[in-house]
């Protein structure tokens, strides 16, 4: 088994080379009994879901036109004054982050290196790209939400524990702004016209179990839906780790940052320092890094997790 020791490393002056690290990554998986894998943004952004920049504006330039909003994430927080606005700059944000298709193979790459394993995912990201890359449902904890799911905005009695799928009513306000959706799920703008940024009216969704408006099932407030998938998920998710406790697990953190980094990345940390069997690797473009107290455990690699799953697949 491969260990890390970055104290002996720092001390001696020595250097571990992209290719080593790789290797050794690859003995960990290849070894461990269980991994739990946690992701981040940075691993959707890797597989190619950047959120500003030419992807941005390819599908909301007339908002940035308009309000000056210059990214899909500053968006989502906008004061606009009506649901119709609203729920037209949401449909395109929820659509090509969770409908269209996935831009890059990224996520079957990872699914190919754990299929074979006892695995589970922990994640913050809500665009649903593990399901729809292959791994297994009942492994999977969106801890965050689901850009696939609607909630009421005021949740109370029967919506209070309750979510609601939205592809149909997304879809309906996707083709009513002017888009057109391909067979692979694409959206495609029209060439001969403008598109609206509005929706109809009627389109704007509303709880059939409270009359209130719908929102994004997306944790933002205490207002946060956790319904009966979410508690059955975190459930199946802390029996895997007692189910392994003490066993040669390795933590895989992907492209978490410190936004909340007390979901995965100081529970990783913690879960590696109180099981001596247990190896922390950390993936992460700018932000690779690890506590002392579990340095001789961990690996940490500064740089984009595409190139790195690469390596482990070559």
């Amino acid at each position: 088994m491969y260990y890390f020791d970055t104290d002996r490393m720092m001390s001696e002056g020595l250097k571990v080379s992209f290719d080593h690290k790789i290797e050794i990554l690859k003995e960990q998986l290849e070894c461990a009994d269980a991994i739990v894998i946690g992701a981040g943004s940075g691993l959707s952004t890797s597989a190619g879901y950047t959120y500003a920049g030419q992807r941005f504006h390819q599908y909301f330039d007339d908002f940035y036109k308009t309000y000056g909003i210059s990214d899909m994430y500053s968006g989502g927080f906008y004061p606009f004054d009506h649901l119709e606005l609203f729920w037209g700059f949401w449909c395109r944000q929820i659509w090509v982050n969770r409908y269209a298709p996935i831009p890059s193979n990224l996520y079957q790459k990872l699914y190919a290196i754990v299929k074979e394993k006892e695995y589970f995912v922990l994640t913050t990201n809500v665009d649903h790209c593990f399901q729809r890359s292959g791994f297994d449902k009942q492994r999977l904890y969106y801890t965050q939400g689901d850009y696939g799911l609607f909630q009421s905005s005021h949740p109370q009695n029967a919506s209070l524990h309750k979510t609601y799928d939205n592809y149909e009513s997304i879809r309906q306000m996707i083709e009513a702004q002017g888009f057109t959706i391909g067979p692979k799920g694409e959206l495609i703008s029209p060439t001969n016209k403008e598109v609206s940024m509005y929706i109809p009216t009627e389109l704007i969704p509303v709880c059939e179990d409270d009359g209130q408006w719908m929102t994004t099932n997306l944790r933002i407030d205490n207002s946060f839906v956790e319904d009966e998938g979410w508690h059955q998920a975190s459930n199946r998710y802390h029996a895997f780790l007692t189910k392994h406790e003490g066993a040669h697990i390795l933590y895989l953190e992907l492209g978490v940052g410190m936004n909340t980094p007390v979901i995965i990345k100081y529970p990783f940390w913690q879960y590696t320092k109180e099981n001596p069997h247990a190896f922390y690797a950390c993936l992460n473009k700018g932000e690779a890094y690890c506590p002392q107290e579990i340095a001789n455990r961990s690996i940490c690699i500064d740089g984009d997790i595409g190139a790195v799953l690469q390596k482990l697949t070559t």
